[in-house]
């Protein structure tokens, strides 16, 4: 079967209704000039990715037709991308199609079946492996003499599918890179020393050399774990040594995903290396150490923060990944309704009193209170933060790092802060009595404090105030509103589509009048944005508690939390669970989400 052409597979698009004539024409008339650009494009990356001077690469017509950005005929706050043009012509022609999601497919595989040189040069990615068939990704299925040539490589009949050029060049230079790396690090680290780091050889040790981490391919291995990372929009890297060798685990809307394993041998180095960019002691290997540094991943800075600590088998690494574009946002990027946003925006927007976030670890509560400071900053105004350690370093604040080692904690900054003039102040972490009754004095003597507490909702951060011996009349002084807090991952709007509650699932979530109705509601089918799994990106859950009158009476007469939670029912506060809810109804996330991250609390 020949390839078609740009203009059959135009023709294509026009029957399908996601294109109309006049666009058919515009693509043929200003192609020739477009494929030029996008070449250009296209091999600077690959010589960016590839890490060389010269690279072969041609502009295939589907990419061609996605660069013009069209949007959908079918629907219209949809680009017409790679992928669905790809699926298209996979339809028309009769072949099958993929989704390529890296996260699923068997890295050796990917690595062992075809060298890295032959899958750049024929675009080929091995997605399944049978005894008797190998079902293989690429761009021309109709490539008679390439499938032969894989059919008597492999000794068995070859399974072709269609997948989107872009997703199988990033698999290849990814993929292949990374081994690449790997094998010239083994080949370099490889000795027949002992590893002191596996604890369960340390009778065998008699001696080791620290391992190089500046070698050229170990620093092209941590370079592809970083830009592998941001982009899938990881937010934690863990590397973990094992018997055997290392895994590498990326934490992908909270959920962890296993990447890649590396050998044995080339673990230490690549913990070495990172240590090296974080600046920490390479030689200790005894004790946890914390560090962070600052890269360049295209055109953005990322900051990232290191933990080391010892284990079993060696150094664990984990890496938080702070993407500026998520400690940034807006607060109506957040997930606040326009009641709940009112309500904050109020708290925040007074002069003095104290606002309190609340929620688990990985809530999501540095990137609202970022975001808070980055929507109060001004020249007019001096904002002074205490963390431990600094989250992402922002240049419009006065950024502390608390050291304990020397005596310098919340309750002792808190002190010497409040000679700095400052007009807000925002405290990591209220944990102990001496930073609650400072933070509460800042409060009092007409600064706004923002800062955080773990507990499960928002009237138990009153509680959790009073169990840190802060008096009931300076609490209900000074704090003017609590906001608890979730993260409920979205569902991916490139694949959503309707589907209707259960009554089982109605009852679950206990919807008052929803008895016997057909409740419709979203669901992600799974497509290669969301790696499969229906879900891009999170938002947030809120339950905002302002201290109204009637609230702070309760408080002044040391009312339990149920008491106070439930006076704000009946001025409107929706619980976490109810919002989520209503996250759910607007089509934002699902009721697996709901189940999982939010519970329903008995008030009586």
């Amino acid at each position: 079967m020949p390839a078609p052409t740009l203009a059959q597979i135009l023709d294509m698009l026009v029957v399908d209704r996601l294109l109309h004539a006049g666009q058919k024409q515009d693509v043929l008339n200003r192609g020739k000039e477009q494929a030029r650009h996008l070449l250009l494009d296209r091999r600077a990356e690959l010589r960016r990715l590839l890490g060389r001077q010269r690279v072969s690469y041609s502009v295939s017509e589907l990419e061609l037709i996605a660069s013009f950005r069209f949007k959908r005929l079918d629907a219209p706050d949809v680009l017409l991308d790679e992928e669905t043009i790809t699926e298209v012509v996979a339809r028309h022609l009769g072949h099958g199609f993929i989704r390529i999601d890296p996260l699923k497919l068997d890295f050796r595989l990917v690595v062992d079946a075809f060298g890295g040189p032959f899958a750049e040069k024929n675009l080929v990615v091995a997605v399944e492996d049978k005894p008797q068939l190998m079902t293989v990704a690429l761009t021309d299925p109709w490539n008679t003499v390439l499938l032969q040539q894989l059919a008597e490589f492999k000794g068995k009949p070859i399974r072709p599918v269609m997948a989107p050029k872009s997703e199988i060049m990033r698999v290849i230079t990814e993929f292949h890179g990374f081994r690449r790396s790997m094998r010239a690090a083994e080949a370099e680290l490889a000795n027949n020393l002992p590893d002191i780091a596996n604890l369960e050889a340390l009778y065998r040790v008699s001696g080791m050399n620290e391992l190089e981490a500046n070698d050229q391919p170990v620093v092209q291995a941590v370079w592809y774990l970083l830009n592998y990372a941001y982009d899938q929009r990881a937010s934690d890297i863990h590397i973990e040594p094992k018997r055997e060798d290392a895994l590498v685990r990326m934490r992908i809307d909270g959920v962890l995903h296993v990447v890649h394993r590396m050998p044995r041998t080339v673990h230490p180095a690549v913990v070495s290396r990172i240590k090296l960019l974080a600046r920490l002691d390479i030689a200790e290997k005894r004790r946890p150490q914390d560090g962070r540094f600052k890269t360049e991943i295209g055109k953005d800075e990322v900051e990232l923060r290191v933990s080391t600590v010892p284990t079993a088998f060696g150094e664990k690494v984990v890496i938080r990944v702070f993407d500026p574009a998520v400690l940034k946002q807006s607060l109506t990027d957040l997930g606040f309704f326009p009641r709940e946003l009112t309500l904050y925006e109020n708290m925040i927007r007074r002069p003095n009193g104290m606002v309190l976030i609340t929620g688990p670890t990985g809530s999501g509560k540095t990137t609202t209170l970022y975001s808070t400071l980055n929507h109060i900053a001004s020249p007019r105004v001096n904002i002074c933060t205490l963390e431990d350690p600094i989250e992402m370093v922002q240049e419009q604040f006065n950024q502390m790092a608390m050291q304990p080692k020397i005596g310098f904690t919340f309750g002792t900054a808190l002190k010497n802060v409040l000679r700095q003039d400052p007009d807000v102040v925002m405290v990591g972490e209220i944990r102990d009595p001496d930073t609650a009754e400072n933070a509460v004095q800042a409060a009092l003597t007409g600064h706004l404090v923002l800062s955080t507490v773990h507990t499960n909702d928002a009237a138990s951060a009153v509680s959790r105030l009073l169990d840190l011996g802060v008096f009931p009349f300076l609490v209900s002084g000074v704090l003017t509103g609590v906001v608890a807090q979730r993260l409920v991952r979205k569902i991916c709007v490139g694949c959503a589509a309707d589907e209707a509650l259960t009554n089982e699932q109605i009852d679950a979530l206990n919807i008052r009048g929803a008895e016997g109705r057909q409740l419709r509601v979203k669901r992600g089918r799974g497509c290669v944005r969301c790696r499969g799994t229906g879900y891009r990106g999170r938002t947030g859950v809120f339950e905002v508690l302002p201290i109204t009158p009637r609230v702070r009476t309760l408080i002044q007469s040391r009312a339990s939390s149920q008491d106070i939670k439930r006076e704000a029912l009946n001025d409107g506060m929706l619980t976490l669970r109810e919002y989520a809810i209503k996250k759910m109804a607007r089509g934002e996330t699902t009721f697996e989400e709901i189940l999982a991250v939010t519970e329903e609390a008995a008030l009586y």
